[in-house]
């Protein structure tokens, strides 16, 4: 039995056994089913008695800019993607506008005289809500958790009630694909007129020790009666398997139609820590009880962890240094668009981990609070970012419109959805803010600091500053009082500022919050050398829509602008395409990280004359193939990149050459050779000895499509997905990497199809159409599952090749 070691608040605590459930009923439903959609505005549709049976049915979570669009004669479009997207380039060249969302539904006689509201984890953009006719209020931020109390408009309990949601994405509103609609998930919460505020469970490590950890724990409680309540707090803590720790109870006197917070500590003994390598998750019981009644019960997951930073030490994480390897994700899923699904939330965090990623950059608002479950899940560190402006636009409809209004309830959602989650651990309220060394921007940041503070003191703050690209006249001297206001400082693109800022500024800790894959060596190697620069936050970890090309190469005699026009809707910028997959420079950051010894890849051969112009955040064309068909005898240049003492290149079993590779060649050796069909092998040498090798064979024609489910098993909920890798493969089941060839899905089973994708940022097709031209020898097909239990199989075909098939189970 555990002992209770420190209280904040005098109180009397009675040890029990245990902690009953079945006294309350269920706090929280999913709400992502059973939604009415239309892509149009249309007059009246709040009313209670609006005909809505014309509507198709959707589930949440939803994007309708990712949907095809409807013919129109005389504009071009491609499935989603139209000439007349107003945000162009920036959005990937979608469709936004006004849309509504309409859900029948009753209250359950058990429910009778509680609490109902409905929390949206987020509608991009613009929306309104109304239940039963009546408005409830509006959100226009996009990225903003909120919720409304519904309960005063409710009909009679078995009576049918009428949530309606109208969105309005219009404009040009951002700097990249925003995705529209109710994107993220959606939750039914019902209470008994007293309980547990909204977030309004608040627990922290005070300090830990050999002995114990020490818990502070915050409880914000509501009594919407009329009455004052005497009633009985019970918490127990239980251990990541679930099982009991400890549990305590205590009277509570509640004053009536107050919100009261009440503050405890406790010592956790044999208390196991959360790292990014064993991410430990605990989870808190809050229940309140009326007598011997529980009225109310909140599970709070959390992670015992400590987290120090100093210009002197570092970013110390249960005291053990960890230098932050880190990727900017925008929201998007790809193929998916903007919807947040849970499995497309995790994969996300699971593909950055597995390729050596420990940190995520949530660029540039809160992310879903899917993503932070998976951060907490799988070890993921978490910059948890605000805004991308504040009072001076970026573009005309942006968020700049509503800031001075919105701002503090905006933060206000991050911070106290987010504030739990171990994952976390630094707030951005900024990025490229263009006001931020203006009198005006450094009384924001200020204020923001200061209300950042008053919810979470556990956390620095930091914002993202760059050059003053922006601001014509200034210079990088004038970020002197921007930087004076934070804890961490965010440079982005400012790797060769860190030593001569942290000559004039020692005390400063620094962190990349954006770089380029092309100078991913500069930046690690400072963050490896110096303990005041604490990581490195690459622009992007994976690829994303919108910000058409910025990632993109060309020839020198290509005359297109900076942002590549149509058909470009894909940044191109990320370490890992918008499938998953590694890409060049990611195998590059792979041998920098130490993740891997040796990688090889050869560039698309240039045409003789010619030479190839990279963008500042793209990479050279170049990848893990040698089927250059038709190149036969033209030069080909290969990268081989290690941290070995020298590498060779050998070609069909004739070495090509040798060369050294250290840090003063950036760990790369390159190579130039004439192309012969058949195998390119690079050898890794350290102390004269061979330790590594990595062979790139010529394929042969395509044969045979190969379809890899990523699991074997999905469950029976709307929203589950499945993902299909589809690869072409020749004779001998080599994959084919130039393949790019039409290929045609069809689907059985319990299954309905949700999305395809090939990874290509140019080829502008469907993306809910059955078919598609694989890219680079590959492509993807996403499947969502319903509440039938079964299979989904997965069939694709191309002509003259044999097909592939693939099956999911689909379980309870």
């Amino acid at each position: 039995m555990k002992k209770l070691l420190l209280l904040l608040l005098p109180c009397l605590f009675i040890v029990i056994a245990c902690i009953r459930d079945n006294d309350v009923s269920e706090r929280e439903t999913d709400f992502n089913s059973g939604w009415k959609f239309i892509r149009d505005d249309v007059a009246s549709a709040e009313q209670k008695g609006f005909d809505d049976t014309g509507w198709r049915m959707v589930v949440l979570p939803h994007d309708y800019s990712i949907e095809d669009l409807p013919a129109k004669a005389g504009v071009k479009q491609i499935g989603p993607f139209s000439e007349e997207s107003p945000g162009g380039i920036s959005t990937g060249h979608v469709m936004g506008g006004t849309a509504w969302y309409r859900k029948h539904f009753t209250i359950d006689r058990k429910d009778k005289g509680k609490i109902v509201k409905v929390l949206f984890d987020g509608i991009y953009m613009n929306a309104d809500v109304w239940i039963n006719g009546q408005h409830l209020g509006t959100q226009p931020y996009g990225y903003s958790a909120f919720s409304f109390d519904l309960t005063d408009h409710l009909r009679p309990v078995g009576e049918e009630n009428v949530l309606a949601v109208q969105v309005k994405n219009e404009g040009e509103n951002s700097r990249w694909f925003s995705g529209s609609g109710i994107y993220r998930n959606v939750t039914l919460i019902k209470t008994d007129p007293v309980h547990v505020d909204l977030w309004g469970v608040f627990i922290r490590t005070r300090s830990v020790s050999e002995e114990n950890a020490v818990i502070g724990v915050d409880v914000t409680v509501i009594n919407d009666s009329e009455e004052g309540k005497d009633i009985s707090m019970r918490m127990e803590f239980l251990d990541p398997e679930g099982n009991p720790v400890t549990h305590f109870i205590d009277d509570k006197e509640l004053e009536a139609g107050r919100k009261q917070i009440f503050s405890q500590e406790f010592a956790l003994p044999d208390y196991r820590l959360w790292s990014v390598d064993n991410p430990e998750l605990y989870t808190l019981v809050v229940q309140l009880l009326d007598g011997k009644k529980v009225i109310d019960e909140v599970r709070e997951p959390f992670g015992i962890r400590t987290i120090d930073f100093s210009a002197e030490k570092g970013f110390l994480l249960n005291g053990e240094p960890v230098l932050l390897k880190g990727g900017c994700l925008h929201h998007d899923n790809g193929p998916l668009g903007a919807a947040a699904f849970d499995r497309a939330e995790f994969r996300k965090v699971e593909i950055m981990k597995n390729n050596g990623f420990n940190a995520i950059r949530t660029a540039h608002n809160p992310p879903s609070k899917a993503l932070l479950d998976a951060c907490d899940q799988m070890g993921m560190l978490v910059m948890d970012e605000s805004f991308d402006q504040w009072q001076k636009p970026k573009k005309p409809q942006d968020y700049n419109l509503y800031f001075d209004e919105w701002w503090e309830r905006d933060l206000e959602a991050m911070v106290l959805r987010d504030r739990n989650h171990p994952s976390v651990i630094i707030w951005s309220f900024g990025n490229e803010i263009k006001e931020r060394a203006d009198s005006s921007g450094l009384e924001i940041a200020k204020k923001m600091k200061v209300k950042i503070l008053e919810m979470d003191d556990t956390r620095p703050v930091t914002q993202a500053v760059c050059s003053f690209w922006d601001n014509p006249g200034k210079t990088w001297e004038d970020t002197k009082p921007v930087f004076a206001l934070l804890d961490v400082h965010g440079y982005n693109y400012q790797w060769k500022q860190y030593e001569p800022d942290h000559e004039g500024f020692p005390e400063r800790i620094m962190i990349g919050t954006e770089s380029i894959a092309g100078e991913a060596f500069e930046n690690w190697s400072m963050v490896e050398k110096h303990p005041y620069v604490i990581g490195d936050f690459v622009w992007t970890g994976m690829d994303y829509l919108g910000e058409s090309g910025i990632g993109s190469t060309k020839l020198d005699n290509d005359t297109t602008s900076f942002l590549p026009p149509w058909p470009w809707y894909n940044a191109n910028c990320g370490d890992i395409s918008i499938l998953g997959y590694k890409k060049p420079q990611m195998y590059y950051r792979d041998v920098i990280w130490r993740n891997s010894q040796l990688e090889m890849v050869v560039h698309e051969p240039i045409p003789d004359g010619r030479s190839e112009v990279v963008s500042f955040w793209g990479w050279p064309n170049e990848w893990k193939s040698w089927n250059w068909e038709g190149h036969e005898g033209s030069p080909v240049q290969v990268s081989v990149y290690s941290r070995c003492d020298e590498v060779r290149l050998e070609l069909n079993g004739k070495v090509i050459g040798t060369k050294p590779v250290s840090e003063d060649t950036k760990l790369t050796a390159s190579f130039e050779l004439p192309y012969e069909a058949g195998e390119l092998t690079a050898l890794g040498i350290k102390d004269g000895k061979e330790v590594v090798r990595q062979v790139l064979k010529t394929a042969g024609a395509p044969a045979r499509i190969l379809i890899t489910p990523e699991q074997e098993t999905i469950a029976a909920t709307p929203g589950d997905l499945a993902y299909f890798n589809v690869e072409v493969v020749d004779a001998n089941g080599l994959p084919v990497p130039n393949a790019e060839i039409p290929v045609e899905f069809s689907i059985d089973g319990v299954g309905t199809l949700q999305a395809v994708g090939n990874g290509n940022p140019t080829d502008m097709k469907s993306f809910r159409q059955p078919r598609l031209n694989t890219y680079r020898g590959r492509c993807q097909v996403i499947v969502r599952s319903g509440e039938k239990t079964g299979a989904i199989s997965v069939t694709a075909t191309s002509e003259g090749l044999d097909s592939g098939e693939a099956t999911v189970k689909v379980v309870e």
